[in-house]
């Protein structure tokens, strides 16, 4: 039995396969093929651009995807979310779909858009969002260059976003944030109620969220004679606590813990002067609770 999986292509598609590399998996992707290759005989993956993924999951034809939280609202997809995966193509956080419009704009909330003309990918998001604020306007759909179209081809857009940088480049300022996402494990219904598919699809589920989990993560490793452990350990943030162990002499322990990364550079030298020895960073691809 195979589990048939979605990789999303496009802006997701390298993070995703890094992601499942950090898991343990090996993707490989071809410019002539939809169908990657991976090293997981009950995996078998595809290609599929994120905005169809949850049709796709939905209807069976796959029994699982990687796709934002934003296309399965989309199109209002019955599908199972097994995991929240927080990562994106940039920051591996949350994204944004902001409402947008010209600096020079007069318009300062939702309301002030009655009548006007809101471009977007997102439309049926963006229709429900303007109903629930009771504010009846245009919703074209944008095939690509959004940003560009105010103030000539609209008066507002809803685009995503995750530093607003390229909203600030094309000086445009947000008003509101329509909706928040981020990378979804979805999986279909039927195959969710298979005990095969659905233990898989927690194994993977289990081994991506520690992928996650060690991002800006690195291990630490060293030695410290037992007259200065107490000033070392008082040197050490940790998830849950160094591990201390004894070495073969007595007077002498061997420490390790892990740490975000950007402190290393800090702690290193503290620990130095506090009488550790034998010091050893390496990095981590998985941290399993």
């Amino acid at each position: 039995m195979k589990l048939k999986l979605g990789i999303p292509k496009g802006s997701l598609e390298a993070a995703t396969i890094e992601l499942f590399r950090r898991a343990g998996f090996n993707i490989a992707t071809s410019s002539r093929s939809y169908f990657p290759s991976v090293d997981d005989p009950e995996l078998e993956c595809m290609l599929i651009r994120a905005q169809e993924m949850a049709r796709y999951v939905e209807d069976g034809i796959l029994d699982a995807g990687l796709t934002g939280l934003d296309w399965v609202s989309e199109v209002e997809a019955d599908v199972v979310a097994v995991a929240d995966l927080i990562y994106a193509k940039q920051s591996f956080g949350k994204v944004r779909w902001v409402l947008a419009v010209p600096e020079s704009s007069p318009v300062q909330n939702v309301t002030d858009l009655q009548g006007k003309i809101i471009a977007t990918e997102l439309v049926a998001t963006t229709k429900r969002y303007l109903a629930r604020n009771g504010v009846t306007a245009k919703v074209e759909f944008s095939w690509g260059a959004t940003e560009v179209k105010p103030p000539e081809l609209a008066d507002a857009i809803v685009e995503v976003t995750e530093t607003g940088s390229s909203l600030r480049a094309n000086k445009l300022r947000i008003v509101e944030t329509v909706l928040e996402s981020n990378t979804q494990l979805i999986a279909n219904r039927k195959s969710w109620e298979n005990d095969w598919k659905r233990k898989k699809l927690e194994d993977l589920k289990l081994l991506l969220d520690g992928a996650i989990a060690a991002l800006g993560k690195v291990g630490l490793m060293l030695n410290v004679h037992k007259a200065d452990l107490e000033n070392v350990l008082k040197v050490l943030p940790a998830l849950k606590g160094p591990t201390v162990s004894p070495l073969s002499d007595g007077e002498w322990f061997a420490v390790n813990t892990i740490l975000d990364e950007s402190t290393v550079r800090t702690i290193i030298p503290r620990l130095k002067q506090a009488g550790a020895g034998g010091i050893v960073e390496y990095p981590l691809n998985k941290i399993v609770m």
